[in-house]
């Protein structure tokens, strides 16, 4: 079975699919930049933010992450997510009972809250692997 594409892979076949130039490079995915005939902040808001949940998803189920390093790991991949979206969006997964979060009080008032998956949420994580698998031999192979 061929190797899934990376989200970010699937960025770029959308792109591609829409005929983009990237213009912006990496920033092609900002909300307040847009390329060509794409409105960016629309692409992110329709369809990126749940490659964004993924990826938390994704990297809770291997430990547990803070909304900062997220932040880095989203920029990491080209996301140009903005901490009023990622936070908002932390305490959806949370609220849907895929994630759990605790703030560790030993580490003082301004501690980060850590966010945990939980069983529900590994499950979610397995059907997205299962459909992004399927979509993307799909996409590869253009049918």
């Amino acid at each position: 079975m061929p190797t899934p594409p990376s989200s970010i892979q699937l960025a770029s076949l959308i792109s591609n699919a829409t005929k983009l130039s990237l213009c912006h490079g990496l920033r092609l995915i900002s909300e307040t930049s847009s390329c060509g005939l794409v409105d960016t902040k629309r692409l992110n808001r329709e369809i990126l933010i749940a490659f964004w949940k993924v990826h938390v998803l994704h990297h809770a189920a291997e430990h547990p992450v803070i909304g900062n390093w997220m932040l880095e790991e989203l920029r990491h991949h080209g996301y140009d997510v903005s901490p009023g979206t990622l936070y908002p969006l932390l305490k959806r997964l949370e609220k849907s009972g895929w994630l759990d979060s605790s703030v560790n009080a030993n580490l003082g008032p301004k501690a980060p809250r850590e966010y945990r998956i939980t069983a529900e949420g590994r499950q979610v994580l397995e059907i997205v692997r299962q459909q992004l698998r399927e979509l993307g031999v799909e996409i590869a192979s253009n049918h």
